[in-house]
């Protein structure tokens, strides 16, 4: 599920303030002091603020894990579509996304957005997590790779950062001298539901260069798009006392054809068509890949506490641990 675009983003110190109001308690006139109480089982709401570009950091930050710290759980699930001119789209295989992602405050107030996830191919028959698959373009049987990235890491800011290309580490990137308030596309969809969309198109180098990976490289560069859109129950969203924003929403993605295919520079790509989630506990999980990972990926249990990388993308990953497959 990685991109190589995308952010989404916090608190403010009330010391100060409940202090001062400490003080001035003392000095009230007792008929204040005897008026009737606040009700402090309602909870207190707070309306969006749509075009503040610290608020939006906040609900990033909040989007993305707990803002006191703790992990949270993410679940993708859906279909590989295969794109081929002239002919249907081909329903080739179902996936499965699992990460866990931590996010930690910054000194100067925005977070380090910090994740690790493993993507699984399955069989839309059986629902069998594949480590072979039989290709039907080809008729030929491919091995299956999952994806497994460790880190996949961004800081989310209350002013948009400039694109990066795959692979680059941003945690110290220097500020712009012209900084674009970071503003998330949101919709005010209905009574109980507000809607966020992210995401966005890349066109890089692609690091499978097909002079040494014939089988493998879809060309010289990488043309990828992904779109997420968000939904947020609105009560959540104007309760500050959440530090996670439980959510579900859909996800987009189109890339060239998967290393592992052997597809080659095959006019076409794939489409993958999902739904995601986050969560405090595993209840809901595919009980096939909870256990893969536990025995395949046991580190992935857990989110990273403090920033490592580079990030890299699941092409540069199969380009560092993969050999070119033989020319046939």
């Amino acid at each position: 599920m990685k991109v190589e675009t995308h952010s989404l983003n916090r608190r403010a110190a009330l010391m100060g303030t409940v202090a001062a109001l400490g003080g001035a308690m003392s000095a009230m006139p007792a008929l204040a002091l005897a008026a009737p109480a606040k009700d402090h089982k309602r909870p207190q709401r707070e309306a969006p603020r749509f075009d503040d570009p610290v608020w939006n950091r906040e609900q990033s930050a909040r989007l993305e894990a707990h803002t006191d710290g703790r992990q949270v759980y993410g679940r993708a699930t859906g279909a590989v579509n295969g794109v081929r001119p002239g002919e249907a789209v081909r329903h080739l295989l179902d996936f499965e996304v699992f990460s866990t992602t931590r996010v930690v405050r910054r000194p100067d107030g925005n977070y380090d957005r910090m994740s690790k996830e493993v993507v699984f191919y399955l069989d839309p028959t059986t629902g069998a997590i594949l480590d072979e698959w039989d290709n039907p373009y080809t008729n030929e049987r491919v091995k299956v790779v999952d994806i497994a990235n460790d880190p996949y890491n961004w800081v989310i800011r209350d002013y948009a950062a400039p694109p990066a290309l795959p692979g680059t580490d941003t945690h110290d990137m220097p500020e712009p001298e012209h900084k674009k308030p970071f503003l998330m596309q949101w919709t005010d969809f209905s009574k109980s539901t507000v809607v966020v969309q992210a995401g966005g198109s890349a066109w890089y180098p692609n690091r499978l260069d097909p002079a040494k990976w014939p089988r493998e490289s879809a060309g010289s560069m990488v043309q990828a798009s992904e779109f997420f859109r968000y939904f947020i129950n609105r009560a959540d969203l104007e309760d500050p006392a959440k530090t996670h924003l439980d959510h579900n929403g859909v996800w987009i993605r189109i890339t060239p054809w998967l290393p592992w295919m052997l597809l080659g520079q095959m006019p076409g790509h794939i489409l993958y068509n999902g739904m995601f989630t986050s969560a405090d506990t595993l209840d809901y999980f595919n009980p096939a890949v909870l256990e893969r990972v536990r025995n395949r990926y046991p580190q992935y249990m857990t989110a990273p506490d403090h920033w490592y990388g580079p990030s890299l993308s699941s092409i540069e990953h199969y380009a560092l641990e993969q050999q070119p497959a033989p020319v046939k």
